[in-house]
């Protein structure tokens, strides 16, 4: 996952998944869902700072924006809460 935000145009994309957006499809007047052939793409959002939806907040989080976890590491954070029901 990718998070951008166009500070000039006040926008901000959120990548999902890469690959060629194939389908846009508007929710609303400032939010628009691209899709990939399988999947959600991203999401933009126009006028994002006066709609209030950044600087975003990402509760429990406690990496700095720019890390980009390993696979495996991503795979054993998701597994966490698995284990812990174990318990």
């Amino acid at each position: 996952m990718k998070i951008s935000y166009h500070e000039t145009d006040d926008i901000l994309r959120i990548e999902l998944k890469m690959g060629k957006i194939v389908r846009d499809v508007s929710m609303n007047w400032n939010v628009t869902i691209g899709y990939t052939d399988s999947w959600v793409g991203e999401i933009t959002i126009l006028d994002a700072r006066q709609a209030g939806l950044f600087p975003m907040v990402l509760e429990g989080c406690c990496i700095p924006c720019d890390y980009v976890p390993s696979r495996k590491a991503t795979r054993d954070y998701l597994n966490q809460g698995e284990a812990d029901a174990d318990n």
